[in-house]
């Protein structure tokens, strides 16, 4: 294969074999302060796939920030094939409010499509599908839960090619669920685009978890592997298959108070075991929060103050033949095994 040609992005031109942070601007804020769109583009000398990776879509995930710097440092991508496209800030407004949300209090993944003229979030969100996604064969978009919550490691695909599904499977996470397409979603955007997304779920707004990063980085590797995109030095094969889920459901507080959790992520559960107990704060009376239906804890509040209604811990629904914990034990014990990518990991 002979050498690829540039790479044309915003108002930039990345040459062949070379790697450029280029900005892409947004806004002016109030005080006159540009805001930009940065993305760091490594364009590699040999043709293949254009992927783009992108996290802080809501500003308060920061876990996939930090995937996305961990990425750009692995020497695996210095002779890639293809075009990474690399955003590791979508939504800098929230970002820098550590907040989940743009300015103007829409949130940026129920924006999409976006308008040129139209509101802040608008005005983002068509920026980033005109400028990346669109740019693009493939993404993989980086979320952790809402902050007081906390998600396993897990890849949500919507029901699609088969071809997804293999690269979900090759990213190794410890579940796969399919899950639609919500109005308004960047997956949704892309999709009707015909540019699939992997979505990457993983810890806790505002929080640093390095099982969450490793498993990150690693699957994107991993799938950047599976497309010949980078070589296989240094990338290992998932030691487990993933457990698969075709459906979840959040179990609620049935009363408000003090909740006591005896269970956390990554636990199999059965249908009517005790959850925990939410007490009043006298002590007078305690309700129990059981399993409506058996599967695995895929996400959980960490905030002991609930009331009625709050969503307390999400759980997948699973086959009885898949021994899930077993499965997440061995892929957890897989990256703390794997060498890491530089020497100042935070662990």
């Amino acid at each position: 294969m002979g050498e690829t040609g540039p790479f044309e992005i915003g108002r930039s031109i990345v040459a062949s074999g070379t790697r450029q942070t280029v900005e892409l601007p947004v806004s002016v804020l109030s005080d006159h302060t540009p805001v930009t769109l940065s993305a760091h583009v490594v364009h590699g000398r040999r043709p293949g796939p254009t992927m783009f990776v992108s996290a802080a879509v809501h500003g308060d995930e920061v876990i996939g920030v930090e995937i996305v710097r961990r990425l750009l440092r692995a020497p695996n991508i210095d002779n890639m094939r293809g075009t990474l496209i690399a955003v590791p800030i979508v939504n800098s407004f929230g970002f820098m409010h550590h907040s989940r949300y743009l300015p103007d209090r829409r949130d940026l993944n129920r924006s999409f499509p976006g308008s040129a003229q139209g509101s802040l979030a608008a005005r983002l969100a068509n920026l980033f599908l005109q400028e990346i996604v669109l740019r693009s064969d493939l993404g993989i978009d980086l979320h952790s839960a809402a902050i007081h919550r906390t998600n396993l490691p897990q890849v949500r695909v919507s029901p699609s090619k088969p071809a997804t599904m293999e690269l979900a499977e090759a990213f190794g996470a410890p579940l796969i669920l399919t899950s639609g397409l919500r109005d308004g979603s960047l997956r949704q955007a892309a999709a009707k685009k015909n540019i699939d997304i992997l979505l990457y779920e993983a810890g806790e707004g505002l929080r640093f978890d390095e099982i969450a990063v490793r498993t990150g980085v690693s699957g994107i590797l991993r799938v950047m592997r599976k497309l010949d995109m980078v070589s296989g030095k240094g990338i290992s094969k998932p030691k487990a298959e993933p457990i698969q889920s075709t459906a979840s459901y959040w179990q609620r507080a049935s009363a408000g108070g003090l909740l006591r959790t005896f269970k956390t992520i990554g636990e199999e559960v059965p249908k009517g075991s005790v959850l925990g107990i939410v007490a009043d704060p006298f002590g007078e009376t305690e309700t129990e929060i059981t399993a409506d239906y058996g599967g695995l804890i895929i996400g959980r509040t960490n905030l002991p103050i609930v009331n009625e209604g709050d969503g307390l811990f999400h759980i997948a629904k699973i086959r009885k033949a898949d021994n899930a914990e077993a499965t997440i034990d061995s892929l957890a014990s897989q990256l703390v095994a794997d060498p890491l990518f530089d020497e100042d990991e935070i662990i």
